[in-house]
């Protein structure tokens, strides 16, 4: 294989663990060192190889809350609906850590205030982001009122209803696709903007972008199932040829033939053991 000899290895400014998230880990391992039961309700973060590093520590993730009788339950980053943090906090055998992010906790409270503000009650709240995603589903449940998931340009289009809108975002979609869907509510409505995509999303997605531009390869490293990392990764796509991976074993030596730049960026929620395992895999590759 005709490998160059040496690559230039680049890694963006900003990757990695952002502080919402390197907060929810340290509660975790706290609370694993001291309580014998310790779960959350779906993974804390979305990060695969993270997950299963914590459930060696006896993190253990379960999917309903009537499986959980009494012991510790973390919140994960996403946030749960509020219906089921309230029969969590009626358990008085369960004892609860909130490892919500603060950026997601902003947005709920956001929310509940425009459900409960007497203003604003009668009017739409619209949510920028992915239907289907824990933190939109979480962020719905705030509302009292009528709330309408909008995830891009297409849909805000063929949105009808004509009268007073708060619009609010999912924290870590791209401030073009928020930006875009406001401008056509405003066409025929009455909008009041909420902005509420975390800074830590916003870094990591422009170092991502400009480093983009000066590579002929980008490593996006983070779980598949992770929202940050699959928009870092079609944001680089636009510039230059790009690889969404979550483990080293996914990395194949033909992706560098002919190849002299090379960037890697991670998701908010990628361990650094993770990007360091890969970057030293390209690095030997590199060598060869």
């Amino acid at each position: 294989m005709d490998l160059k000899s040496r690559l230039n290895i680049k890694i963006a400014d900003s990757a990695g663990f952002c502080f919402g998230v390197k907060r929810a880990i340290n509660l975790a391992e706290k609370a694993a060192d001291r309580e014998r039961k310790v779960y959350t309700l779906g993974p804390i973060i979305h990060n695969p190889q993270e997950v299963e590093r914590l459930e060696k520590k006896r993190i253990k993730i379960l999917t309903s809350i009537n499986k959980i009788k009494s012991g510790l339950v973390i919140l994960r980053t996403h946030g749960i609906p509020f219906n089921l943090h309230r029969k969590l906090i009626k358990n008085k055998n369960i004892n609860i850590i909130d490892a919500t992010c603060p950026f997601v906790k902003r947005a709920q409270v956001i929310m509940k205030q425009l459900s409960t503000d007497i203003e604003s009650k009668g009017k739409i709240v619209i949510i920028v982001g992915e239907r289907v995603h824990p933190e939109v589903i979480a962020l719905m449940s705030y509302s009292s009122g009528k709330c309408v998931v909008i995830e891009n340009v297409a849909e805000a289009q063929n949105f009808k209803c004509i009268g007073d809108l708060s619009v609010l975002s999912q924290t870590t979609q791209t401030p073009e696709n928020f930006e875009n869907i406001v401008e056509v509510l405003k066409k025929q409505n009455r909008v009041r903007v909420y902005n509420t995509i975390c800074k830590a999303t916003f870094d990591r997605q422009r170092s991502a972008e400009e480093l983009s531009k000066s590579v002929d390869l980008m490593i996006v490293i983070g779980g598949k199932n992770s929202g940050n990392t699959t928009r870092l990764a079609q944001i680089c796509s636009v510039n230059t040829n790009t690889y969404h991976i979550e483990t080293v074993e996914s990395i194949k030596e033909e992706w560098f033939r002919d190849i002299s730049n090379v960037g890697l960026t991670a998701g908010a929620s990628t361990p650094d053991w993770v990007i360091e395992g890969i970057k030293k895999k390209v690095m030997e590759i590199s060598m060869k």
